[in-house]
């Protein structure tokens, strides 16, 4: 079919998306970035023709973002976007024209290519099995490999199902609506880089080496990860703040995929947040109590009821008619207020983990790494984010501020209680 007769879809936006557009700032956007390192450098007319070939597949990634009179939506590209070379730094913002004319970005670096997604489009879940099945056409064309569409590669000559696109939050709202959380807590400070440069710090470690510790406290990888971030945040806090009683709540904020919760194959946004931390003004903690704390608040939070009753609120925001009716101009401004009073400030950092990547077998042998890196915060410096492949773990911490205190004592910690970690970094 010519293209140029395909009627092109449009979708509102999911109801996590909502906030994205309107949080945008002249210097930060919502990014993340899964990349794929290969075997062999990286052939961009190859690439182009993998996404040539994928992006109808998948007419809720390969988007922009349009505003209406009341409401933000997505609408199909009309064909896919350009494949370009990586910049001179990962996540780079996306301007509000830069959404108006494509929300996501593919990228190619000697072996390494990354696909750089606007939240507004789709969460890890989905960027992740996006990103596989660009890499899988880009495989199959670049080495003639015969890679099946299965570990949520997904085949490019099928029609997307309606399931991929719907906004699950609405289907799966409920009748309570869970108290916003306390926004007290320790905020990571430090001297902006003047040229808004974003630090990526990388820590590689062995993947069974940090199971087994996590084992032997009795928690899963990514408890044990928040615990040794949660110690990290004292440690730090602890030296800015000597006097105890002066000191705030340090929270970890952890994405949770809600497809695990309630099932689905949406391709859209469908990930709530659950914050675990600790007061500092209780005492200290060891590794082993945070540990603990952390694995019992997850088990606490991370239940469908529970997960419903933090999302409510927003559904039930999006369908107020009073609401429905407000001007886009008036809704950017109350929700960029919203944004800012409670979007980042209910917790110190994010760390998400996508957990251990599984790819078919016929692919796995051209794939050096799968890495996620979110973006930092708007109104702090750092975030975490967390991916497994091939019996190594990639630790991504990134920051926009010259000095790297996190990255030093959380890497450091991990040296102290023997793990074998190595760094690398775009420092300048």
């Amino acid at each position: 079919m010519d293209p140029s007769q395909h009627k092109l879809r449009w979708m509102r936006l999911d109801n996590a998306a909502l906030i994205f557009p309107a949080s945008l700032r002249r210097h930060w956007s919502n990014l993340f970035r899964i990349s794929f390192t290969f075997s062999d450098p990286v052939d961009p007319a190859r690439l182009q023709q993998a996404l040539d070939a994928v992006a109808p597949r998948f007419p809720s990634v390969c988007v922009r973002v349009r505003g209406g009179a009341f409401w933000y939506y997505l609408e199909e590209l009309p064909r896919p976007p350009l494949v370009a070379p990586d910049g001179w730094q990962p996540l780079r913002p996306m301007t509000r024209g830069d959404i108006r004319k494509c929300a996501v970005r593919v990228l190619y670096y000697r072996n390494r290519m990354a696909v750089e997604f606007f939240h507004s489009v789709t969460d890890g879940t989905g960027g992740m099995i996006f990103a596989k099945s660009l890499a899988a056409e880009y495989l199959r064309r670049h080495c003639g490999v015969s890679i099946p569409c299965t570990c949520g590669v997904r085949d490019p000559a099928q029609p997307p199902p309606a399931a991929e696109l719907v906004d699950s939050f609405r289907a799966h709202a409920g009748p309570v609506a869970a108290p916003r959380d306390d926004r007290n807590v320790y905020r990571l400070r430090g001297d902006p880089e003047p040229d808004r440069f974003l630090h990526v710090t990388l820590g590689i470690l062995d993947s069974e080496a940090l199971r087994s510790r996590a084992k032997a406290l009795g928690v899963t990888l990514t408890a044990y990860l928040t615990a040794l971030l949660l110690h990290s945040l004292l440690e730090i806090q602890a030296q800015d703040m000597p006097r105890r009683k002066r000191r705030k709540p340090v929270k970890v904020q952890i994405p949770v995929n809600l497809r695990r919760l309630y099932g689905g194959e949406t391709m859209r946004n469908f990930v709530a947040v659950a914050n675990v931390g600790v007061d500092p003004r209780m005492g200290d903690y060891t590794l082993a109590e945070l540990a603990q704390i952390v694995h019992h608040q997850m088990q606490l939070a991370i239940t469908a009821k529970n997960m419903s009753a933090i999302f409510t609120p927003n559904v039930n925001s999006e369908r107020n008619p009073l609401i429905k009716i407000i001007p886009l101009c008036v809704k950017n401004l109350i929700l960029r207020i919203v944004f800012d009073r409670v979007g980042e400030s209910v917790a110190t950092v994010c760390l998400s983990n996508l957990g251990e990547v599984t790819l078919p077998e016929e692919m796995a042998p051209y794939v050096r790494r799968v890495e996620l890196v979110l973006g930092s915060q708007a109104s702090a410096p750092y975030n975490v984010s967390v991916t497994s492949w091939q019996g190594r773990t990639f630790v991504n911490v990134v920051r926009n501020t010259r000095r790297a205190r996190l990255e030093e004592q959380l890497f450091t910690q991990l040296v102290r209680l023997g793990c074998r970690v190595s760094v690398e970094s775009n420092e300048k």
